[in-house]
């Protein structure tokens, strides 16, 4: 019979033995499964997905948010769900109000050097910093849609990425949430912004 702990999927580790789950990543798989016995629209969609793993981030003082990775293949399945029958609602009831996304387990690939050994093939666009991190930003806005980005150099040699999205949001403190994750996962401070017509 399947329980919560088949909906997580843990990666090996360097010993090549299974780790175990987090107490939030067993509270996670708990709402899937839990979603997949009791939601009638929800039920035969959340039967094969899985979790890679779950984080618990700070938004402000009184506010938190959970990550929540899956594994890359099943991504489009994920936001099928949020698209079309709110998945994302269903896990925020669950969990309280908390803040609640979903994002790719993406792998990123270091450039090879001199000093590196060889790899075996030319490393993937898909794996490099670059292409991971703007994956992460559309996984962090999806449903929404980036309709423009825009990178501001500074006279002391930082950067700012101002990001412009869809006119769909009506809620402020969801664009700050966005801020907060995308930097704690990537550690790039951006800006998000309404666009205008």
């Amino acid at each position: 019979m399947l329980t919560a702990r088949h909906k997580i999927k843990k990666s090996r580790g360097k010993d090549n033995k299974a780790k175990e789950p987090t107490r939030l990543e067993h509270d996670v798989a708990k709402a899937l499964y839990e979603l997949q016995l009791n939601s009638e629209k929800l039920k035969e969609s959340v039967r094969e997905l899985v979790i890679c793993a779950a984080k618990e981030i700070d938004i402000t003082a009184d506010k938190k948010a959970i990550l929540i990775f899956v594994p890359v293949p099943q991504l489009a399945k994920y936001q099928k769900l949020i698209k079309e029958r709110s998945l994302i609602e269903e896990l925020e009831k669950k969990f309280s109000g908390k803040s609640v996304f979903i994002i790719a387990q993406r792998r990123i690939i270091r450039k090879e050097t001199r000093n590196t050994v060889a790899l075996k093939q030319k490393r993937p666009r898909s794996r490099t910093l670059t292409a991971v991190h703007e994956a992460i930003l559309d996984d962090i806005v999806f449903p929404n849609e980036i309709t423009g980005k825009r990178i501001r150099y500074r006279h002391d040699g930082s950067r700012l990425l101002r990001v412009f999205l869809h006119q769909e949001i009506h809620d402020s403190d969801k664009i700050a949430t966005y801020s907060t994750v995308y930097n704690k996962l990537t550690g790039k401070n951006v800006v998000f912004e309404v666009q205008r017509n």
